[in-house]
Formats: structure tokens, sequence, C-alpha cells
């Protein structure tokens, strides 16, 4: 493909805060932007060059889109795939439909993953209540079983117990779904890569991830583990991408258990949440790489200019109207992003915060007095 050079336009599927992002960032390097996005408040919509509001599944409005775009990118996953596979008959499209097909069931892509060699923890699929009791008896009584599409955040997620009456399940299986072995790990790590067209890949420093309510609450970078443990980490993630034949940013979310092993937890093809560290903590943030890779140009550099923690806006934060970003503002370590959503509800994520220059120690106790404040 010939590289999209500034002055040209991008198309982005998804007008939530990565694509917002991905708009700012593109804006920046001098490029146009269309985003298509359900939702007419949508963060993107205040930031692109052409707001096309529609379903991400119409495809009448999804090659619109294209026809005003010399490549297509998207901002998410749950996006169907014969929409990109319209989009790409007109236009270059990636990560590919191709891409989006394997990744985007969990089940199908724990398959997927599974066929390629990669370690992942034991799973099963499910649809009834009599295949959820015999994938219990075969993983052990301690499990999650997950909606196979569309859950994100601990949404779409049970807890499975030996003290669990699995009947607490009924509606979770009104769709499909995938039980998995819950595993004992140490840290839950996020590989950050970018990989281009021609299968170069591009590491960002290693992340450490920090959930609350199953939830990503804070990343640290780099993460506390050794050289050993994050070469494993980064040729896992360079080996799914490449197995896909992927083309941009993936973040992959891995399990360090405690005897130094890894397991592939998921992945995912786009920009990602515990990868926000990079704007302002990296030369390149993943947005920018993303971008360079898609309109095919060489990666930028992901070196990590100080070591920072990112901690989560949450909806709860606005319970009582607006906070006051005083505090926040005041810090100098801190660097504030608000989405510009509309309306704020609890486990929401409505903003970050990246803390540069702070270790994980003293980086995790200032977020956490911050929030308070």
């Amino acid at each position: 493909m010939k590289p999209v050079l500034p002055g040209g336009t991008i198309g982005i599927m998804g007008g939530g805060q990565l694509g917002s992002m991905l708009c700012v960032e593109a804006r920046r390097m001098g490029y146009k932007t269309v985003v298509l996005d359900p939702a007419a408040d949508a963060p993107a919509a205040a930031v692109c060059d052409v707001f096309i509001q529609a379903a991400v599944d119409d495809k009448e409005s999804a090659l619109k889109l294209a026809a005003q775009s010399d490549v297509v990118t998207l901002e998410w996953e749950l996006i169907p795939a014969e929409t990109l596979k319209a989009i790409e008959s007109k236009k270059p499209l990636f990560p590919s439909s191709k891409v989006i097909e394997a990744i985007q069931d969990r089940l199908t892509q724990k398959e997927f993953l599974q066929s390629r060699g990669l370690p992942l923890a034991p799973f099963a699929a499910v649809d009834t209540q009599t295949s959820l009791a015999a994938g219990v008896r075969r993983l052990g009584p301690d499990c999650i079983l997950k909606r196979r599409r569309a859950g994100y955040d601990g949404k779409g997620q049970q807890v499975i117990t030996a003290d669990t009456d699995l009947s607490v399940a009924e509606n979770l299986l009104s769709a499909p779904c995938v039980l998995e072995r819950k595993v004992s790990f140490k840290k839950e790590l996020s590989v950050i890569l970018s990989r281009d067209g021609n299968g170069t890949v591009t590491f960002f420093p290693l992340a450490e991830n920090i959930h609350r309510k199953g939830i990503l609450h804070a990343t640290v970078a780099p993460a506390r583990i050794s050289s050993e443990v994050r070469k494993k980490a980064e040729d896992l993630a360079a080996a799914a991408a490449s197995a896909l034949g992927h083309v941009g940013v993936l973040a992959a979310e891995l399990f360090l258990l405690p005897g130094g092993a890894l397991l592939i937890n998921e992945i995912a093809p786009r920009v990602h949440n515990s990868g926000h560290y990079t704007l302002g903590a990296c030369a390149t943030s993943q947005f920018e790489a993303h971008l360079r890779a898609v309109c095919g140009l060489p990666a930028g550099a992901p070196a990590l200019l100080a070591p920072a923690v990112m901690v989560n806006l949450m909806g709860e934060l606005w319970e009582s109207g607006e906070p006051d970003w005083t505090k926040v503002l005041a810090c100098p370590q801190a660097r504030l992003h608000l989405y510009g959503k509309k309306k704020a509800s609890p486990g929401r994520k409505m903003g970050h915060i990246v803390l540069v220059g702070v270790d994980a120690e003293a980086g995790l106790a200032l977020a956490d007095e911050l929030l308070r404040q």
C-alpha cells in the first residue's frame, strides 16, 4: 500500500474516547478524520473533521465513511465483520476484517490462540445450564463465566465458586458464553505493541495492571518484573500479532503465575486503556504509533521518557456533580485527560490521569490521594 501522508484522511469506526484520542493525535500530525458512531454526543464528534451518526452495522453509512477516507481503522473490535468487509472492498482497512473475525468472539479468539500453541487458562464453550455444569466439573469449581461477545469491564461475567448456585447464570446464558478456569496469578501484565505492514514489531515498555471490581483501576509502567519475564511476554504478544497478520497497535493482557509462567488472558487489536500512560510518558504515544502503522509510515520511538502511573477516572467521582480538579491541576506530575462524556454513571470511564516521573509505589499512593481529594 502507498503510504498515507499528512494531509490525508483517516476514517475511524467508533467515536468513543479511543476514537477521540486517535482524532486528536491525527490532527496534531496533520491528518483529517472522519468518524462513524451511533451517538450524536460521542466524544470524537467534537474533535473530528466529519462526523457520521449511524450504527456500526450500517453498511451504507460505513461506505460513506470509506468514500471520504484514504485509510480506515477502528477504535474497538465489536464491529460486525460484514460491515468491515464492505469497507475493505473500497479502501484499505487496518485491522482487517479477518483479524476482527478471529478476535471479537472470546471463544473464537481462544481457539485461534490455542491452535497457534499459545498458553491459555483451560476453557470450555457453554450455552446451557447443562453444558455449564459439565464445564464446571471439567475445569473445577473456581471459574469465570463470560459472554462470548460484548462483555467488558467486568460486565457480562459471573464468578463461579464451589458454593455458587449455577442458576444465577441463567440470564447470562441467554447468549453464548465461554467458561474459563480462574487462575491464581501474581500480576496482570499488558504488552502494547505496534506491528507494521512488513511485519516489524515495536514494543512499548511492559506495563502492570491493577484492577478494582473487575475494572482496570491503574497501570504502572514499567512493570515490576524481571527482564526474562518481559522478554517472554513480548514474544507471546508478538506471536499472536504475527499469527493474525495484524497491522496497528495490539494489546495483550497476560497473567504472570507464581512459578514465572505466563498465560494470555485476552488480546485486543487496537489502542487500549492500559496503554494510556504512553500519552506523556513515552516519546511516541500508542495513538500515534497506531496511526503510523495503518498509514504505512515508519514506527515512532516507543521509549519511556519517565516512569509513570495511569489511573482511570470512573463515573462514581461525579456522584455529587463535576469533580473539583484543582488538586489534580496543581500537581506537577499529573496530566489530566477528560473524555467529554455527557453522562456519568458508576463503572463508566470518564477520563484518566497520567502521573509522570513517579515510581510505582509513590505514584499509586499519589493517585489514590488525588482521587480522594
